[in-house]
């Protein structure tokens, strides 16, 4: 896990990034901390999907609601806890093969949305210090326990969960209601073709 110090400097993205329009996440929450799961075997394929240096990108057209969800979750003592943000194609096929149910992975086609447009993120949160707030669930936890409005969840964790809703909806992010972490851009719908930027 990398946590992003509120000065550090963060470095530019690959040109073919930055042609794609993407951005480090880090530029709009610079105390972000950045957990990206498919960079580890920590995730629901139990492989590495990305490469171990991966970074936390999106569309630029996220930058401003995220820095509004941010900061106001920063006035609260709180802080953005990022699982996953721009996804490779290649790596949209390799989960949708894991996991073919479109209930939970989106089946990758020929144009790109969501994730591989670099306009969707999956987050938690968690204290200044970096301690995770409970959520009532893990990170791709696929249950009905997932859902953003779950009955069932302990009273904190459904707390919890409304203050990461409101902060991002502050921002103009949309939550998705099949996953509590999922939080849709502008444009996060609309068909697009693949990105060919690498992930770090």
């Amino acid at each position: 896990m990398v946590v992003a110090a509120p000065a550090q400097a963060v470095p530019s993205v690959s040109p073919q990034a930055a042609a794609d329009g993407l951005v480090d996440v880090r530029t709009a929450v610079p105390d972000a901390i950045i957990d990206m799961r498919y960079a580890t075997t920590d995730n629901f394929t139990h492989v590495r999907l990305y490469p171990a240096n991966a970074r936390c990108l999106v569309h630029n057209s996220m930058a401003s609601g995220l820095a509004a969800a941010g900061g106001q979750l920063r006035g609260k003592g709180l802080r953005l806890v990022f699982w996953d943000c721009y996804r490779p194609h290649s790596a949209q096929v390799k989960m949708w093969e894991v996991v073919p149910n479109a209930a939970w992975v989106a089946k990758p086609g020929n144009m790109a949305t969501s994730h591989e447009s670099g306009r969707s993120v999956d987050v938690t949160l968690a204290q200044r210090d970096g301690r995770r707030l409970d959520m009532g669930t893990g990170f791709d936890d696929f249950t009905a326990a997932s859902h953003a409005d779950a009955q069932g969840i302990g009273k904190a964790a459904q707390q919890n969960r409304a203050t990461l809703r409101r902060a991002m909806e502050s921002g103009g992010l949309s939550p998705y209601q099949g996953e509590w972490w999922h939080f849709d851009g502008p444009g996060s719908k609309t068909p697009r073709p693949h990105l060919r930027a690498p992930v770090n």
